[in-house]
């Protein structure tokens, strides 16, 4: 018992810290590519730096009155708000048919799940950078197939107009948004015990009944962590936009992190202001949707 004693007592303080010692590495890692740069970002934008990357000394609150003062600031904020509003809704309506196609047997049902990982597997610049270059004024096949069967007078600059812009940039980011939502509703799907709808149908209930009272409810969590991770994606998408307008004509097709990325070839410490503009706006947009939506499913 005496021999033993030492190596109890040893044991104790291992047992007050709980489960620490196992998740200080996630912790650590945590602190190290997220909340450090999020400092660095926050100090950056009290700091007056030069576009050489020196600092001149403390700017205070200038580059934020700067940045309220843009008068590019108010489009490009509605413009972001509109953009992710469509984007996210486009994307979990569409993925929601798939995902209830998908579940069904039907034959080519596997290719064509593996058909919908492309657009996953390859990378969004590249697959931006291709749309714009087949949307292409002069070289676009878009604008050659349409001339050809008669149906445009003439090639259009379907980029560089924002009214056209906005629509084509909206189905690029839904495009490459399907996948990953579409089999995050799909594996919800196949959790859905089959004796749950034998029940409904003994019961009487028509298939609309069944899907809305059975399929939807059950799917919610599913649904839930969609768009959560639709809402952060597409609000900071950069990628798509970039690679088609890189926001412009001037920041007319810009949502605010491009614009963030366009302030930074005049003002470092202004476009560190607008990140952090953009960082308090999607934790308060997750928040928002995370409280409305009862994420933890209690009713208060």
């Amino acid at each position: 018992m005496t021999l033993n004693s030492p190596v109890r007592n040893a044991r104790r303080p291992a047992r007050r810290l709980g489960p620490l010692p196992w998740i200080a590495p996630a912790v650590l890692l945590i602190l190290a590519v997220v909340l450090w740069p999020v400092y660095e970002m926050v100090r950056t934008s009290f700091l007056r730096i030069s576009t050489s990357g020196f600092v001149r000394g403390s700017a205070g609150l200038d580059k934020y009155r700067k940045l309220f003062g843009e008068s590019d600031l108010g489009h490009v904020l509605l413009a972001t708000v509109v953009w992710t509003l469509a984007v996210v809704g486009l994307t979990m309506l569409l993925s929601l048919a798939l995902a209830q196609l998908f579940d069904q047997r039907f034959p080519g049902r596997r290719y064509a799940r593996w058909a919908l990982i492309a657009p996953w597997a390859a990378s969004v610049l590249m697959t931006a950078i291709g749309f714009r270059w087949m949307l292409d004024r002069t070289a676009g096949v878009l604008n050659t197939l349409l001339t050809d069967l008669g149906l445009v007078d003439g090639p259009r600059d379907w980029l560089g107009d924002p009214s056209t812009a906005w629509p084509w940039m909206v189905f690029v980011a839904v495009f490459v948004s399907l996948p990953f939502t579409t089999y995050t509703l799909l594996a919800g799907l196949q959790t859905v015990p089959a004796e749950v709808y034998e029940a409904a149908r003994v019961d009487g209930a028509s298939a609309w009944q069944a899907y809305r009272r059975i399929t939807l409810p059950l799917l919610r969590p599913a649904f839930l962590v969609g768009v959560v991770i639709n809402l952060i994606n597409v609000f900071n998408s950069f990628p798509v936009i970039w690679g088609m307008t890189r926001g412009g004509p001037d920041s007319s097709t810009a949502t605010s992190t491009v614009f963030m990325y366009q302030l930074k070839a005049t003002d470092i410490g202004e476009s560190a202001a607008m990140s952090v503009v953009n960082f308090a706006l999607v934790v308060l947009m997750v928040l928002v949707f995370l409280k409305v939506s009862r994420w933890n499913g209690e009713e208060s």
